[in-house]
C-alpha cells in the first residue's frame, strides 16, 4: 500500500515532482495537489495524505501550520526558496530541501517522511543523522556569541553559556505571581546575572504596568509572530527587551487579555528556547490555570488555547516556583495546585520545584505564623522546606505606585530580603546579609 503525498509546490518544477513522486517503487503517490496552505491542512486533517510536500514560498508556511500538520499526523518535506533557507530550518519540518533541489533527493526525503508517518516516529535528536536543523543550531550559536558580546562586552566569536529558565505560577486568587516574578529577576540582576522577565499570563499580565511600561507594546507578542515566522534571532530578542534596571531586561505581555491568541505555543517554545541566549536567567510570569480543554468545533481543534502559553512556559522551565497565599483559603489552593502540577508531570524530569508562601503575616495565620504555614504545607502536601516571604504592604505599595521593584525602593524590607536569599539560592551564591545587601546599595552595575 502506498502512502498518501499532499502536495502543495508553487514552482515550474511541480509537474515532473508529482511524476516522480508517483512512479512505479517509490512507494508513496501523490492523492492531491493543493491550492493553499489551508488546504493542505484540512485534507491531512480529514487523513487524505500522510505526507506533505510544501513550497515555502505559499502565504502561510510558519510553525503554526507545520504544527497542526504534525497534530494531524503528516510529515512534511519542506522545498525552500534559496534566500528563505534560514527562516524554513526553524519551522520545524522533518526535511528541508532547496526548492531546485533533484526530484530524485525529494522523493528520498518524502520515503522518508513516509516511514516516519507510518511509524508514528517523530523529529531526530539533535545531532542525529538527518537532522534538518544542524545548520540552525550553529546559525543560533553564532548569534549567542554576538550577543554575548552585545551584551557583556565580551570578545566577539566567544560563547555564552545557554541561561536558565524559570516559570512563576501559582493557583487563581492572586497569591502574589508577579510580585514574585518581577522582584526574583530584578534580585537575579542585583547579583550581577543578565536577568529577564516575561509576562506570558494571558489572563490579566500586567508585568509591564508594575515596571511602569504603561505605553509599550506587547514584546513577547512580537517575539512569538517572528518566532512563529522562523525569524527569531537572539539580536530581535534583544531590541523587544528593553532595560529598566541595571541588568534588567523585560518582555512585556498583553495589554488585552483577549489578545490572548498572539501567545501560541508553537512560537512560544522557540522564544524560550532563544531568551537562553540573551539571559543568565529568564523567570517567566505564568497565568494560573492548567487547563488544556481544547473545547469545540474547528477553530478549537486548530487555534491556539488560552493556557498554551503557561503550559508551555512550564513544560521548558528549569525551576518551577509555585506561589501561594499565606492565608487559610489561598493555602487550600495552592495545596490543590500542587496536586494539580503533579499530575500533569510538572516540574518535567530534570527539572526543580520550589514553593513559595507570599504575604505572611500573623493576622491571617495566627501568631506563629511561619511555623502555621511551613506545619500546613507538610502535613497537607508534604513539603518541609517552603520559601516564606514576609508580608510588607508598604513597600510594596510604595514599588507599584513609582513603577519600580523592592530592591529599589525598600532595600531593606523584610520581603525583599527574602527575595534577595531566594535569588542567592538559585543561582548557587552565599546566603545574603545585612552587610552585603547594605554594600550593594552602593554598587549599581552599568546599564549594557
Amino acid at each position: 500500500m502506498r502512502t498518501g503525498v499532499l502536495c502543495a509546490v508553487n514552482a515550474s518544477g511541480e509537474a515532473d515532482l508529482v511524476a516522480a513522486l508517483d512512479a512505479r517503487g517509490t512507494g508513496v503517490q501523490v492523492v492531491r495537489r493543493c491550492a493553499d496552505v489551508a488546504e493542505v491542512i484540512a485534507l491531512a486533517i480529514a487523513g487524505v495524505g500522510r505526507v506533505v510536500v510544501l513550497g515555502s514560498s505559499l502565504p502561510g508556511v510558519d510553525r503554526a501550520a507545520l504544527a497542526r500538520l504534525r497534530g494531524a499526523g503528516s510529515r512534511v518535506v519542506l522545498l525552500a526558496e534559496p534566500h528563505d533557507r534560514a527562516r524554513c530550518l526553524a519551522l520545524g519540518a522533518e526535511s528541508v530541501l532547496e526548492i531546485d533541489a533533484p526530484v530524485d533527493a525529494v522523493v528520498q526525503a518524502a520515503q522518508a517522511c513516509a516511514r516516519l508517518a507510518e511509524a508514528g516516529g517523530q523529529l531526530p535528536a539533535p545531532g542525529e543523522p538527518g537532522e534538518p536543523s544542524r545548520a540552525l543550531t550553529a546559525a543560533a550559536a553564532t548569534a549567542r556569541a554576538s550577543t554575548g558580546a552585545l551584551l557583556a562586552g565580551e570578545p566577539t566569536g566567544s560563547r555564552r553559556p545557554l541561561g536558565r529558565l524559570v516559570a512563576v505560577w501559582g493557583p487563581h486568587g492572586s497569591p502574589g505571581r508577579t510580585t514574585i516574578a518581577v522582584n526574583l529577576a530584578a534580585e537575579l540582576a542585583a547579583l550581577g546575572e543578565q536577568a529577564l522577565v516575561v509576562d506570558a499570563d494571558t489572563w490579566g499580565g500586567c508585568v509591564g504596568q508594575t515596571l511602569g511600561l504603561l505605553d509599550e507594546s506587547p514584546g513577547l507578542a512580537a517575539a512569538a509572530r517572528s518566532a512563529a515566522n522562523g525569524t527569531l534571532d537572539a539580536a530581535e530578542l534583544v531590541r523587544l527587551s528593553p532595560i529598566v534596571e541595571p541588568g534588567l531586561r523585560v518582555l512585556t505581555g498583553m495589554t488585552r487579555p483577549d489578545r490572548w491568541r498572539e501567545l501560541a505555543p508553537t512560537g512560544l517554545d522557540l522564544v524560550w528556547d532563544t531568551v537562553r541566549q540573551i539571559a543568565d536567567w529568564t523567570v517567566v510570569d505564568c497565568g494560573f490555570s492548567l487547563e488544556d480543554d481544547p473545547g469545540s468545533g474547528f477553530e478549537a481543534m486548530l487555534g491556539p488555547r488560552r493556557n498554551g502559553a503557561t503550559l508551555s512556559a512550564l513544560a521548558a522551565a528549569d525551576v518551577v516556583i509555585a506561589v501561594g497565599a499565606a492565608e487559610p483559603v489561598g493555602l487550600q489552593r495552592l495545596v490543590q495546585g500542587l496536586a494539580d502540577l503533579g499530575d500533569l508531570g510538572i516540574p518535567s524530569p530534570g527539572a526543580r520545584r520550589l514553593v513559595t508562601v507570599n504575604r505572611v503575616r500573623a493576622s491571617a495565620a495566627g501568631p506563629r505564623p511561619e511555623q502555621a504555614v511551613t506545619e500546613a504545607l507538610v502535613r497537607y502536601a508534604a513539603v518541609p522546606d517552603p520559601v516564606l516571604v514576609p508580608d510588607d504592604r508598604s513597600a510594596l505599595d510604595k514599588a507599584m505606585l513609582e513603577g519600580t521593584t523592592l530592591r529599589m525602593v525598600a532595600p531593606s524590607s523584610p520581603a525583599r530580603v527574602a527575595m534577595e536569599a531566594l535569588a542567592a539560592a538559585l543561582a548557587g551564591r552565599p546566603a545574603p546579609t545585612a552587610s552585603t545587601t547594605t554594600g550593594r546599595r552602593r554598587r549599581r552595575r552599568p546599564e549594557v
